[in-house]
C-alpha cells in the first residue's frame, strides 16, 4: 500500500495561498535540464496551467523592459548629388492606347491594353492556364 500525501483544508476558504517563495521554487524547479512540469505540478498537487502561468509572471518580472537607446549622431546636411553625365531619357509621345480582347475558352475573356507589359501578360495567362 502506497502513502500519498494529502492537505486537509479546514477553513472557509477553499484555495489554498502560495507564498511568492514557494512559487519561486517551483518555478526553478521546472527550468532545470530534464525536469517534467507535469511531474512537478502533479507533486505541489496544482494543475499544469498554474505553474505555466506562475512561471510566465516570474519570468517578467524578472526580466523587466527597458527601453533600448540608440547613439545618434547629428550630422550637416549631404551635399546635393553631382548632376548625372548622361542626361534623362526624351519621353516619347504615348501611342494611342487600343484594347485587346483574349478568348479563353469556356466563356471567359480577358481584356489588356495593346501596351501591356508582355512579361506580365505571360506570367498572367500561365495563371490562369493552370486554372
Amino acid at each position: 500500500m502506497t502513502k500519498h500525501q494529502i492537505e486537509v483544508i479546514t477553513s472557509v476558504e477553499r484555495r489554498r495561498r502560495w507564498s511568492r517563495e514557494e512559487k519561486e521554487r517551483l518555478v526553478a524547479a521546472t527550468l532545470e535540464s530534464g525536469a517534467s512540469v507535469s511531474e512537478i505540478a502533479h507533486s505541489a498537487g496544482i494543475h499544469v496551467s498554474q505553474l505555466f502561468r506562475w512561471r510566465k509572471e516570474l519570468c517578467q518580472i524578472s526580466a523587466p523592459s527597458v527601453p533600448q537607446l540608440v547613439p545618434v549622431e547629428v550630422v550637416e546636411a549631404l551635399p546635393a548629388p553631382a548632376t548625372p553625365a548622361e542626361p534623362p531619357p526624351v519621353s516619347r509621345p504615348r501611342k494611342k492606347a487600343s484594347m485587346v480582347i483574349i478568348e479563353l475558352g469556356g466563356g471567359r475573356r480577358l481584356r489588356v491594353e495593346s501596351d501591356i507589359d508582355t512579361d506580365a501578360l505571360g506570367r498572367i495567362l500561365d495563371v490562369l492556364e493552370r486554372r
